[in-house]
C-alpha cells in the first residue's frame, strides 16, 4: 500500500468519473462544437456570476492568460512573495507577458490592502513600470493552504478601483476555501475581474482548469490560449470529468481538511518536529528539529511506502486528497506516533 501525500494532483479518476467521461458528447472545440465543454464553461461562469468562461489544460496556462489579458509588456503585477504565478510557473509572467512582479512580504501568502496601496508605482513617474494588476492566491500553496479573510479581499478591491487596477484570483484550490468558509463562488465573482479554478487538485480530475471573467475582458482569452499552445479538439471527455466533480467531489473536501488537521495534531506531538503551520484546509507544512536530517526523515517514511514533498529551507509538505482513504489515514497516524 503506497500512501502518496506529495500533492492532491496525484489522484486518479474514480470509476464513476471515468464512466461519465466515456459518455461525454464531444465535438471540435476549436469550432466551439464540443457541447460538453460548452456546458462546463457555462456552468462555471454561472457559478461565479460571470458572462464568460474558458477551459484550459492547466492552471498555469489559465493564470498566464489572465496576466496577459490585464497587462502590456513593461507593466508590473503586485503579488505575494509566495505566489504561484511567481514561484511555480516557470517565469511565465516575464516570458509570456513581459511583466515584472512587485513581491509583497505577506503572512502565509496573504497581504493587506495597505500593502497594495504602498506598492503601487506612481503612474506619472516614467522611471517605474506601470502597476496594472494585483494577483491573489486562495488557498495559498506555500502558505499551507491558508484561506484569505474575504473582508480584506474587499478592501483590496477598493484599492484596485481607486487606482484602476485589475484584480485576478489564482483559485487553484478555491474549492477548498469555499468548503471551509462561508463565502460562495458568486461572492468571489463579484469582487475579482478574472478567476482561475482548477479541477485536477482537490476535485480529482485528470486535467483541466477554467478561467472566468466578464465578456469584454475575456474577449481575447481564446486567442491567447491558442498562442500558448492550448487549442484543443474533443476535450469534452475532460470537461465531463469536471462536471462530475462539481456534482460529487466538492462537499467531500471537508474530509480532506479533517484528515490534514488530524495529521498536524500528531506531528505537533513528535519530538522530531519543531513547528507545524496552522492547518485550515488540506495542506500540512512542517519543519524538523535542526538535528534531524530532512532526507533521513523522508527515507524513513519511504520505507513504509509514505511519500511526502520537500519544499526547501527545511520545510516538508503533506497534502490530503480523495485517494487518501480512511484506512490509509489510520495507518499513517499510527505510524507517525511510532516513529
Amino acid at each position: 500500500m503506497i500512501i502518496d501525500l506529495r500533492s492532491d494532483t496525484v489522484t486518479k479518476p474514480s470509476k464513476a468519473m471515468l464512466e461519465a467521461m466515456m459518455q461525454a458528447q464531444v465535438g471540435d472545440d476549436v469550432y466551439a462544437e464540443d457541447e460538453t465543454v460548452n456546458a462546463l464553461e457555462s456552468r462555471v461562469a454561472a457559478l461565479f456570476g460571470k458572462s464568460k468562461a474558458v477551459f484550459f489544460p492547466s492552471g498555469t496556462m489559465a493564470n498566464q492568460t489572465a496576466i496577459k489579458l490585464h497587462t502590456n509588456p513593461g507593466d508590473q503585477v503586485i503579488c505575494d512573495k509566495y505566489a504561484h504565478i511567481y514561484n511555480y510557473e516557470g517565469g511565465g509572467a516575464s516570458f509570456n507577458s513581459g511583466v515584472s512582479c512587485n513581491l509583497l512580504d505577506g503572512h502565509r501568502g496573504m497581504f493587506t490592502a495597505q500593502q497594495v496601496e504602498d506598492a503601487i508605482n506612481p503612474p506619472d513617474f516614467y522611471h517605474s513600470p506601470l502597476t496594472r494588476l494585483v494577483a491573489i492566491e486562495n488557498t495559498t500553496n506555500k502558505g499551507g493552504g491558508a484561506c484569505w479573510d474575504f473582508n480584506e479581499i474587499r478592501n483590496i478591491r477598493e484599492v484596485c478601483n481607486t487606482h484602476n487596477l485589475g484584480l485576478h484570483l489564482d483559485g487553484a484550490r478555491l474549492w477548498n476555501a469555499l468548503a471551509e468558509t462561508k463565502e460562495t463562488a458568486s461572492d468571489y465573482g463579484g469582487v475579482f475581474d478574472t478567476i482561475s479554478v482548477c479541477f485536477s487538485k482537490g476535485l480529482g480530475c485528470p486535467v483541466g482548469s477554467v478561467l472566468v471573467g466578464d465578456e469584454a475582458l475575456m474577449e481575447n482569452a481564446i486567442r491567447i490560449r491558442k498562442i500558448l499552445g492550448g487549442g484543443m479538439r474533443q476535450i469534452g471527455y475532460l470537461a465531463a470529468a469536471g462536471l462530475y466533480a462539481l456534482d460529487n467531489n466538492i462537499e467531500r473536501l471537508l474530509e480532506d481538511h479533517k484528515k490534514a488537521k488530524e495529521i498536524a495534531a500528531v506531528l505537533r506531538g513528535m519530538s522530531a518536529v519543531s513547528h507545524v503551520e496552522q492547518v485550515e484546509t488540506n495542506i500540512v507544512i512542517f519543519s524538523l528539529e535542526n538535528e534531524i536530517e530532512e532526507q533521513k526523515f523522508m527515507q524513513a517514511l519511504n520505507k513504509h511506502t509514505i511519500r511526502i514533498s520537500a519544499m526547501g529551507k527545511g520545510k516538508l509538505r503533506m497534502v490530503t486528497h480523495l485517494d487518501y482513504t480512511h484506512e490509509q489515514h489510520a495507518y499513517f497516524l499510527d505510524l507517525l506516533k511510532r516513529l
